[in-house]
């Protein structure tokens, strides 16, 4: 049996990957900075991992205790809202140097498509972390994906209250299931090193204001939605479309699809909302 780590476990990747290693033929660690309370003679439950660590990677503590007797690591813990250099790029520093002295066999990291090209902190500091991988003697596999349909239901969700939802409506994005990202590095963490594998896109190219618009219809909201017109050369790179990877449109699960998944309604793929809604930026 293959004893992997994941770290970033209780994250929406990390949470899909640890059942889905299991049902693969793992034992699973779980590493996060805040585990689950679970008792030593209780397992991690049907979907969880086979036991819990505490492991903060930006205090460098708890690494020696995460990657011991590890065959395979799959590093998905991120800090996008917080310090990510400390987490993400220095991080996976600490982890690698002591990944090195343990033996492990593979080290799998997801990272984000356009990390190399669009100048945003968050993504240059998922760059240094692939790099610090790359020049590791570990063998490792990177895998590159698109924005998460989560990733973007959360963006979405922090003006939905508002009466006026200011959003960069025209910036275009390649949504992505999360679980479907998380089956594809579990195929990878069961195989061999890969170095780079292929980057893996969500099914279609979308613009923001399409992804507003299919948001409000399933949720039943009729708000003013304003283009956000924001500056800088990270914010035209997101409008050219940088983030996306439209040869690699692999993944099934369409954004309207996912919405009517978790909001228990039925998304039209194709009807603009109704109501009194105004469009603002056309």
């Amino acid at each position: 049996m293959t004893n992997t780590l994941v770290t970033g476990a209780t994250g929406t990747l990390g949470a899909a990957l640890t059942g889905r290693l299991t049902e693969a033929g793992h034992a699973v660690r779980g590493a996060s900075r805040s585990p689950p309370a679970v008792a030593d003679d209780e397992p991690g439950g049907s979907n969880g991992p086979d036991e819990w660590v505490k492991l903060d990677l930006a205090a460098g503590e708890g690494i020696e205790r995460a990657v011991e007797g590890v065959d395979v690591i799959v590093h998905a813990a991120s800090d996008p809202a917080g310090d990510s250099e400390a987490v993400d790029a220095r991080g996976t520093g600490r982890l690698l140097a002591a990944t090195e002295s343990a033996g492990v066999e593979h080290f799998v990291y997801p990272s984000i498509v356009g990390v190399d090209e669009i100048p945003y902190s968050y993504y240059e500091h998922k760059l240094a972390a692939e790099r610090t991988i790359e020049a590791s003697e570990v063998p490792s596999t990177v895998l590159r994906a698109t924005q998460f349909h989560q990733f973007v239901d959360e963006l979405i969700g922090t003006v939905a209250r508002s009466p006026v939802w200011p959003l960069p409506t025209d910036f275009r994005v390649q949504p992505v299931d999360a679980r479907e990202v998380a089956d594809e590095l579990v195929d990878i963490a069961t195989g061999e090193p890969r170095g780079r594998a292929a980057p893996f896109g969500g099914p279609e190219v979308r613009t923001g204001r399409e992804l507003v618009d299919a948001y409000r219809e399933v949720r039943g909201l009729r708000r003013l939605v304003v283009r956000l017109p924001l500056p800088g050369a990270a914010a035209r790179e997101f409008r050219a479309g940088t983030n996306t990877c439209p040869d690699r449109a692999v993944g099934t699960t369409t954004w309207e699809a996912w919405l009517a998944e978790t909001y228990g309604r039925r998304a039209s793929a194709s009807a603009p909302a109704g109501g009194s809604a105004s469009r603002a930026d056309g």
